[in-house]
This record gives structure tokens, C-alpha cells and sequence, in this order.
């Protein structure tokens, strides 16, 4: 098609311009710079022409059509303001106005006005300028101004209705509220939540939730969409509202999970005050409670490290930048060598983590450097390279929305990446089919054709299930089979004995739902894998693995467009932490250590171990042999401080412990020296997200007190020591050497940042299919530990390095207690009411919840979501044995009601 023929050309007020076909007046005034006044419109949602003010004159049309909803036509001529359009425009605002306290925008003063500056933050806000919290920012302000709205001659009533505080993070003063819709149609048509809604009817029409109940009981996600889509002060943050207009904002990538949306952090005084979904990026305007709300309490928290502190009689004391990297210099060449390990952190830039793994084999020489994100990815990472001879056999994000077929396995899209949940409830509402595999009710169950309830640990059994329907059923992709994979007939023998009856008794899913299930699948394309990963016990993730990529590939969906296994990461940065080199088996860009060694000598002027390192795990079996005696810490990391507390005896066994993270964490306690690590919003640098986009990072305020970045703090400590390779200035200069390893990483420092990657259609070797051997996962059960517990992260989970959520407003209030889901069955015989305190003990440790009696899980199985990582981990991990695997998903329990 033409460039004439995807374009229209018409005339807005005498001035011709050019736009996309099929978009309407509005949008193509809006980009050729001429501005249409409008209230009910908001780019993300459907426009449905509610409030009349965008209207215009259209010649040979009769009327005034809304420019909202009126599609853009060759030829067409506009007018955007003529002398009938203004005085339409007034009545209509005046209308609009009646129904909200109107004296701020009409007042002569309101520039000047400082009468109520001293009030604006006591009680409850009716009228006047200066006690209205989106003062400056409020668009029906802005709307009264450009119309010219002067004086008004309908009465305003107010309703005089209490300002609702039961959110969290947002106040609900529906006296300011104008009733555009906004927010209801945000919530219903682009979250798929639906927690607010219109109530009553005519002049008594308030938005509201069902019964008048809380937004929590109601389904609230607290994602802020309503907030962002409000014109007026009805819906305003609460740690914001009064701080006024922000000096600045720039985009930055947030730090909170793998899909790496865009956010535009507002600054003032120096300080992140907000942080607002960009409308660019994946996110496409959308963001998760943690990203829009979370930002500035992260950033500012109370528990940020000051200054560098060094351990002197058993307490930790301030000291300069100076005097740390001094120590750690004239200690660190002690323990050269196999003496020595690197963690790393896959919250971490790529930059960090690349001079963290360089730091370890050119300063150090040793190849121990490992991140926690390996607790979960590298059996998948393992398993796909494998199969498939790579890494990546997933779609973008963004194409998901236009899958046939989803399939999500065991766990909650929305507590691991809320922006993908959206993403399959958009592909929903164009007529996709949804499979949802859990053995626990999640909230897209209730968009699902079907719902696959397995017992847990039972996974693999329904897959190969799915594939013998497959293949007997003669549903094979047979041509990309033939094409493009090998041992069909080795996967095709195995599955021969497979008996319905087995998989129907292990999984707990009867046969025709499986049948069911495959058939949906094989037959409707393209189809979508959505996997959230560590939400399958890890004792057999491997399996899984290799089961879903032979579905995958059985049915031809890799290597297309919206098809492909979708792995989604909890951690922000686990893609990039393995792409740089933070492993103990692999170089920058995924190259093996034990094949690879002579290039990076070459490359880096040294000479490097020629073994592969300790993985996490083994670091910690070392450590308690003695043969690892100083370990570095190198960032933040939930999972690792978890695992560390759990291993304080362990650490005590070090000689010499290096902590350097963004918090005082338990484990800093326990180091001599602790570098306080700027976070995400005080450095320039990248993430690398789940569908391996590189994202920028940008430097938005100056650190905080002596923080720096962690890329520096190894270079400066690396060149204390007098290595070379280490003369760094700034991030941008990391990234070229990175670069020079990685051909995807090239020239992200001027702007051109990787766009995401999906497994090729292989022209080489071909992927293989892999006979898989069930056994049984789960631990055993017994009259001491009879119920199975399965674990998922919340959705105010932060993977930090303490418990940010306990000293931040609203995370504090949802974060109270973990939640314990229990069947209603198991509640009876055990005596356990809704919202009793309950204590979990198994055979690793205990911890306490609060019950949450309901029919979401089976009984004999309960679900722990939890707030706090480390909560988990004294159910799961054992204190004094170290083991690879380390399972966290999947236990033995016993569950009593504290007295």
C-alpha cells in the first residue's frame, strides 16, 4: 500500500494537513499542533463523545459533530472555533460546571489569591482555588480558561457527600467529581476490573462501588488508572496532593518487575514526588501499584543507606568513600581465587552487573559470581538452549493482545507482571481463547473458556497429557515439525503408554477438560504460552520446561508472531544480569566459560580460571566448608538477603563481608564493610526486560546523601587495587564495552535501544524433542505436615532488600499481615474462621497469616500469597542444610489457629 493510500488530507481552520487513515478530526488536529478542547476523551479508552465540548463544524455535514468520534476524510473541511462553536462550548462547560464547586475557576483573583494558603490542608475541600489539591493541574481549569468562562449563571448545589479515605494510596472526594466517566470506563475497559461503577440515577448520580463496600473488597488493584484518568481533584493521590505542580518530569524504566514499563517521574525541590505512567513503551499508559505509587516511597524511603560504613568493635560506623574502598582493596587480594564469591543482584543495571562479573575474574580471578535470579531461571535457561539452541523462543509482550489462544500456566500474570495480564484480557476481548492451568483460582479465571485446576506439583503429567492428544489426534504442525525439529519419534514412543486414567488420577482434571484443552491449542493460531517463572516448584521446573517448549513446537508455535513460550521474571533485570556475564558458566552475551576463555583473555589482557564458578547455592555449601572466606554482595535483592538471613550463621564463617546495597538490610548488620548503592532513579544505565527490549535507565535526581552507582563503586575499588579495564567515567562507556561482547547491546547509549527478540524459525541445527520421565513432585505428606502448601508472591511483593512495604503509606496498610488462602473443607475440620491468625509449620520452619477461608483452592492444598520473600523461606528452606535445588514454591504443612 501507498503512502497516498494509508493517509487522508483535509483542511482544520484554513490549514491543510495530512493524516492516518481511519483516525478521527480530533487526533489529526491534535498532531498537526491545533487544539480541539475536550473533557470525556483520554487517548488510552474508545472515545464515545459523552461531554460535547470537542465538537466542531464540518462543511456539508449538518450539525456539529463530535471531532472525538468523526472519522478524518479526504477532502474534508474543518472549523475547530467559529463564533456558534464558542457559545456552544460555553453552555455545555456551564452545564458541566453546575455540578462541581465552581468558584476556582471563575475567581478574578485566583492568580493572587493567598487567602486559603494556610487551610488547604485541613478538612474536607468544597471551594476556592488554594483548597483544591489538583490546583494548576486540573483540566476543567484549564478548559474554563480556554473557553473564557467568566461568570455562571446556573446554581452549583453541593452535594456535600464525605470525602472517602479507604483507599490506601488515594482520597475519593466526590464533591469535585463532574461525572465523565473517566475513571469507571478506565477501570472496566482497560483494566478489566470493573471495582467502580455508576450508582443511583439522574441528579442523586455519584460513582461509587457496589454497596457502598471498600475498594479492596470491591477487587481493587490500586494501579492508580482511575487517578490518571480524572480531569479534576476527585481522585488525588494522597502523598502528592499537596505539593503542587512538579518543576520537571523525564521517563525512566521501572525497577519493579521484568515487563519494564515507562514511567515519567515528576521532580520537585530536587525530590521524585510521582511517578505517572508514560503514554510510550509497553505499558502504553498503564503501570502497576507498585510502579505508580511505589516510586517516590522507594526512592526516599527512611531505611536508605547514607554514607559507607565499616565495621570497628562489632559496630558499624560512618566512614568516607575513601576509607571503604581503601579497606576492601588491602583485604580483598588475601582471598584471590576459589577463596573468593560475587552475588550479584538481577535488580542491578546491566552495567552494574557487568563490571560486577568483571570484577570477579580480572580483579579477583575467579569465575564465582552468580545472581539469585538463578534460584528460578537457570534451569530455564538451561532447558531452552537445549531444546532449542536458544534462549528466547517468545513473542513480544505487545503481541500477545493479538494471540488466538492463551495458555497460562500455575500462578497469578497480575502479582508477577500486571501489564501482561492486561494484555491477555485485551486479547480476550477480541476473541481469544483462554486456558487457565493452576491448581488455585487467579483472577483471569474469570475470563477463561477453560480453567484447569491441577493438584499442585502435577504439571508436567497434564502437559504430556496435551501432547498425546496431539499427537493422537493427528494435530501435529507436521511440516515445521519435519522442518525445523528432530526425535519426534523418540517424544512420539514415549507418550504411547501414557494411560488418560494416570494423568486423570494424578492431575486431578478430568480427561475431556485436557482433550478439551489440547485440541483448543493445537487448532487455533496463533497461539501463546504464557509462563510466570519460579511459579512451578523448581524441584522439576527443568521438566516443565521442556514439556511446555514441546508443545510449543508439536504445534508450530514458535518463531511467529504472538506465539511462543512467553517466560515472564519477577526480577527487573533477569534477563540482563545473564546477558552481561553474572554467572558462574557464562561470559558476556551467554558464551561458556569452559569454551570461551581465550577470546575474553584476549579482549580483557589477563588471565582467567579456566573452571566454571559456584553457582548461589554452592557459594553458601563453601562458605560453611570454609573454603569461600569473603564474599561481596554486589546490590539489592530480595531473594538473596532471604536466603542470607536464613544463613546467618553461615555468614559469620566469612572473614570478610562486603555488603553493598540500597538499603540497611539484615545482612549489612552482619558485613565490615556496607557501600550504600544509588538506586534506579540516581543513574543513567539499562535494563534488559523479559522479551529482551533494552530499556534506559535514567539518572532523574542527584543520589541520595553519598550513594553512588554500583558500576563506580566497583571501578573505583578495582583500580585501588591497580587493575586495568576499570577507567570508567560513565555508564555509557560500560555499555560500548558491552557492546563489544553482545551485537544487540551496540549503541544503546545514544538512544537506539534493542527492540525485543524472538527465537528464529533455526536455518541450523534443528530444536529437539526430548522424552520426559514423570515422577512425582511433591514432599510427601503425613499426619504431621497433611496439607501442601503453594506459595505466590502478592501483589505488594517488592523484591528488596528489607521490607520497604512496612514503612510506606499504603503498602504498610495492605501489607500487614501474609494471607493464607484454605479450602472451606480444611477451615471446618481444623477450626479455623475467616481472618484468624493462623500459624504454618512445616518441616524447614514456621511463620504466621492471616486465613482467608474460601473455594479458590482444594482441599488438602493451601496457598500462602505472600508480602515478604523471607516469610516463605522459613517454611521452605532449611537453616542448616544447604541444597541444590533449592525448593521455595512447594511443602508439607500443618495449619492451627493461634490462641
Amino acid at each position: 500500500m501507498t503512502e497516498e493510500a494509508r493517509t487522508v488530507t483535509l483542511t482544520i481552520n484554513g490549514q491543510q494537513i495530512t493524516a492516518k487513515k481511519g483516525a478521527t478530526i480530533l487526533q489529526a488536529a491534535t498532531e498537526a499542533g491545533i487544539y480541539i478542547p475536550t473533557l470525556c476523551y483520554y487517548q488510552p479508552l474508545t472515545p464515545y463523545g459523552g461531554c460535547r465540548l470537542c465538537i466542531v463544524e464540518v462543511e456539508g455535514m449538518k450539525g456539529f459533530p463530535t471531532s472525538c468520534t468523526t472519522p478524518a476524510a479526504e477532502g474534508m473541511a474543518v472549523s475547530t472555533d467559529t463564533p456558534a462553536i464558542q457559545e456552544l462550548r460555553r453552555n455545555v462547560l456551564e452545564l458541566i460546571l453546575s455540578e462541581h464547586p465552581y468558584f476556582c475557576v471563575t475567581c478574578d483573583r485566583r492568580e493572587y489569591c493567598e487567602q486559603f494558603r494556610g487551610q488547604v490542608q485541613k478538612t474536607r475541600m468544597v471551594v476556592g482555588c488554594h483548597t483544591c489539591p489538583e490546583n494548576g493541574r486540573c483540566e476543567l481549569q484549564k478548559l474554563a480558561d480556554y473557553i473564557g468562562i467568566g461568570e455562571i449563571s446556573l446554581p452549583y448545589t453541593p452535594r456535600e457527600v464525605p470525602v472517602l479515605r479507604d483507599s490506601p494510596f488515594f482520597d475519593r472526594d466526590y464533591n469535585l467529581c463532574i461525572l465523565c466517566g473517566r475513571c469507571v470506563r478506565v477501570c472496566q475497559e482497560l483494566r478489566g476490573v470493573g471495582a467502580i461503577a455508576f450508582t443511583y440515577r439522574g441528579s442523586h448520580a455519584l460513582v461509587g462501588t457496589a454497596f457502598g463496600r471498600s475498594l479492596e473488597d470491591s477487587g481493587c488493584q490500586f494501579c492508580g488508572a482511575c487517578v490518571d484518568a480524572c480531569p479534576t481533584g476527585a481522585l488525588v493521590e494522597k502523598t502528592a496532593k499537596w505539593l503542587g505542580v512538579p518543576e520537571r518530569s523525564e521517563t525512566t524504566t521501572c525497577p519493579h518487575c521484568s515487563i519494564g514499563c515507562q514511567l515519567e517521574l515528576q521532580v520537585k525541590a530536587g525530590k521524585v514526588i510521582n511517578s505517572i505512567p508514560a503514554l510510550s513503551g509497553i505499558n502504553q499508559g498503564q503501570a502497576c501499584v507498585k510502579g505508580r505509587f511505589g516510586i517516590a516511597q522507594f526512592v526516599h524511603h527512611p531505611a536508605r543507606l547514607a554514607s559507607p560504613l565499616i565495621k570497628r568493635d562489632d559496630i558499624l560506623q560512618e566512614a568516607t568513600w575513601d576509607e571503604a574502598s581503601q579497606l576492601i582493596a588491602d583485604r580483598l587480594p588475601e582471598y584471590r581465587g576459589e577463596q573468593f564469591a560475587l552475588l550479584s543482584s538481577a535488580t542491578n543495571t546491566n552495567e552494574d552487573s557487568y563490571i560486577a562479573q568483571k570484577f570477579a575474574r580480572v580483579v579477583m580471578n575467579t569465575n564465582n559470581i552468580d545472581n539469585s535470579a538463578s534460584f528460578y531461571q537457570t534451569p530455564l535457561l538451561n532447558g531452552l538452549i537445549r531444546r532449542l539452541g536458544s534462549g528466547i523462543i517468545a513473542s513480544s509482550i505487545g503481541e500477545i493482545e493479538n494471540a488466538a489462544c492463551i495458555v497460562t500456566i500455575n500462578g497469578s500474570v497480575a502479582s508477577v507482571q500486571p501489564i501482561a495480564e492486561l494484555k491477555i484480557k485485551k486479547a480476550v476481548s477480541k476473541g481469544a481463547k483462554l486456558i487457565v492451568i493452576s491448581p488455585f483460582k487467579v483472577e483471569l479465571c474469570r475470563f477463561a473458556d477453560s480453567w484447569l485446576q491441577n493438584s499442585p506439583g502435577s504439571e508436567v503429567a497434564l502437559f504430556l497429557g496435551m501432547m498425546q492428544v496431539i499427537i493422537s489426534e493427528d494435530l501435529v504442525e507436521q511440516a515445521f515439525v519435519d522442518k525445523y525439529c528432530e526425535n519426534f519419534n523418540g517424544l512420539k514412543e514415549s507418550l504411547a503408554e501414557l494411560k488418560p486414567d494416570f494423568v486423570e488420577k494424578t492431575t486431578g482434571v478430568s480427561w475431556h477438560q485436557i482433550v478439551e484443552a489440547a485440541r483448543c491449542y493445537a487448532t487455533t493460531k496463533p497461539a501463546s504460552i504464557i509462563y510466570p517463572l519460579g511459579s512451578i516448584p523448581l524441584t522439576y521446573e527443568l521438566d516443565s520446561v521442556f514439556a511446555i517448549c514441546d508443545l510449543a513446537m508439536l504445534t508450530g508455535n514458535v518463531g511467529k508472531p504472538s506465539s511462543g513460550v512467553n517466560l515472564l521474571g519477577m526480577l527487573n533485570n533477569a534477563q540482563g544480569v545473564y546477558d552481561v556475564g553474572a554467572s558462574p558458566y557464562l561470559y558476556p552475551g551467554c558464551q561458556p566459560v569452559s569454551e570461551m576463555r581465550q577470546k575474553f583473555e584476549a579482549a580483557w589482557s589477563c588471565k582467567l580460571p579456566s573452571m566454571p564458578g559456584l553457582a548461589v547455592t554452592k557459594v553458601f555449601d563453601a562458605i560453611d566448608k570454609g573454603q569461600v572466606k569473603a564474599l561481596y554482595i554486589f546490590g539489592q535483592d530480595a531473594l538473596l538477603m532471604a536466603m542470607c538471613s536464613r544463613y546467618k550463621d553461615l555468614l559469620s564463617k566469612l572473614e570478610f563481608l562486603v555488603v553493598q546495597d540500597v538499603f540497611l538490610s539484615d545482612t549489612a548488620y552482619l558485613a565490615h564493610v556496607v557501600l550504600p548503592a544509588a538506586s534506579f532513579a540516581e543513574q543513567d544505565g539499562t535494563f534488559t526486560n523479559t522479551e529482551h527490549r533494552i530499556q534506559p535507565v535514567r539518572k532523574i535526581i542527584e543520589p541520595i546523601n553519598y550513594a553512588r552507582p554500583g558500576w563506580w563503586i566497583g571501578c573505583q575499588i578495582a583500580q585501588k587495587m591497580h587493575a586495568s579495564g576499570f577507567d570508567f567515567s560513565q555508564s555509557s562507556e560500560v555499555m560500548n564495552e558491552i557492546g563489544n561482547f553482545i551485537p544487540q547491546y551496540r549503541n544503546a547509549d545514544d538512544g537506539h535501544f534493542g527492540m525485543p527478540t524472538r527465537g528464529r524459525e533455526k536455518a541450523g541445527d534443528k530444536a529437539k524433542f526430548m522424552p520426559i520421565d514423570y515422577e512425582e513432585a511433591t514432599e510427601a505428606v503425613d499426619s504431621q505436615y497433611p496439607l501442601i502448601l503453594m506459595a505466590q508472591p502478592s501483589l505488594y511483593c517488592f523484591y528488596a532488600s528489607v521490607d520497604v512495604q512496612s514503612k510506606m503509606a499504603g503498602f504498610s496498610r495492605l501489607c500487614d499481615r501474609e494471607l493464607l488462602e484454605i479450602s472451606s473443607a480444611d477451615a471446618v475440620k481444623l477450626g479455623i474462621s475467616d481472618g484468624d491468625e493462623v500459624r504454618i509449620v512445616s518441616r524447614h520452619g514456621e511463620s504466621i497469616a492471616k486465613a482467608k477461608v474460601t473455594k479458590n483452592v482444594l482441599c488438602g492444598t493451601v496457598c500462602l500469597k505472600f508480602h515478604f520473600i523471607d516469610s516463605l523461606f522459613r517454611l521452605t528452606v532449611d537453616r542448616d542444610v544447604v541444597t541444590e535445588p533449592f525448593e521455595i514454591k512447594l511443602c508439607a504443612v500443618r495449619v492451627g489457629k493461634v490462641q
